[in-house]
């Protein structure tokens, strides 16, 4: 599976990459933070790392955390907590793009569900539209048309590993599933990821916790070094 994600990810990079660099990076602007309601399960801190990525409600932290369904709504930390990743995304307001997108690829949402300890980095609805308004509607449209490109494209924002903040920091740079690797700056309470192009994202919430994975969501889609 990880040869098969890598392959497409070599497409997702031909296809986007270029795209991306033809309308110049001084013209990108980082997407607006979502608002920065409070959240009483979700502190501002990250927690020390328990050494397995393995996070709980508590550990939750982030601007955008206040912007998640609250109790045992779908979608919130409840919720979430006991489903597999791809599963709990579906809920999660902040991922509605994310999701539409996994699931024009055939078995990826499954893949995901099915992998063991894994982090994700899960660019939210705006960090999508960013990426849209940049390379513009026809060629947004055809990479979401393109079952192998965005299938690569995603996987470079999964880690077959799992972490938590702290851990991330720790590591300093991690390799995705699709192959090339991130790099992680800041610190645990506002780490932020740093792609093959050098772009970087901010964590809008992170150590969020799934079954199969620790998820933060993230400002900015990842792009893998051309």
């Amino acid at each position: 599976m990880r040869k098969t994600f890598r392959i497409a990810a070599a497409g997702a990079i031909a296809a986007l990459t270029v795209s991306l660099a033809a309308c110049g990076s001084s013209e990108s602007a980082a997407p607006a933070t979502p608002s920065q309601a409070p959240m009483s399960q979700a502190p501002t801190s990250a927690p020390a790392a328990a050494g397995n990525g393995v996070t709980t409600n508590a550990d939750v932290f982030g601007p955008a955390c206040g912007q998640l369904p609250q109790g045992d709504a779908p979608g919130s930390l409840n919720a979430m907590g006991p489903q597999p990743v791809a599963t709990a995304a579906s809920t999660n307001p902040l991922l509605s793009t994310l999701v539409t997108a996994v699931g024009k690829v055939p078995g990826l949402a499954d893949t995901l569900n099915q992998q063991q300890a894994i982090t994700v980095f899960a660019p939210y609805n705006g960090a999508f539209e960013a990426v849209q308004k940049q390379v513009g509607d026809q060629a947004f449209t055809s990479l979401l048309a393109n079952q192998q490109q965005l299938g690569g494209l995603l996987s470079y924002h999964v880690v077959p590993k799992r972490y938590d903040a702290t851990g991330l920091v720790d590591a300093g740079t991690v390799t995705e599933l699709a192959g090339g690797t991130v790099t992680i700056g800041g610190t645990p309470e506002a780490p932020t990821v740093t792609d093959g192009m050098g772009n970087t994202a901010n964590i809008l919430c992170g150590n969020i916790p799934t079954s199969n994975a620790t998820v933060f969501v993230i400002d900015k889609v990842l792009m893998p070094k051309s």
